[in-house]
């Protein structure tokens, strides 16, 4: 299973820290080519999590995201 941690910048200004795990993934950077495209498909949302909640994002709130070596800071 690849984890990543994004910090995701909103169109609203503010930013949030989470983490996407994908189970059927091992490599970081396919995770987030699978990401980029999960949100750009026809739902556009996935499923994140903050600390211990449970986060869905929908694209259409997003402005962009980062993704760093060492990770945002949770």
């Amino acid at each position: 299973m690849a984890r990543i941690v994004l910090r995701v910048l909103m169109t609203s200004g503010d930013h949030l820290d989470l983490t996407y795990d994908e189970p059927e993934i091992a490599e970081s950077d396919q995770v987030l080519e699978h990401l980029i495209s999960e949100l750009a498909g026809d739902a556009g949302v996935i499923r994140t999590r903050h600390g211990e909640r449970l986060i869905v994002l929908y694209s259409r709130g997003v402005a962009g995201f980062e993704v760093s070596p060492r990770g945002a800071v949770l």
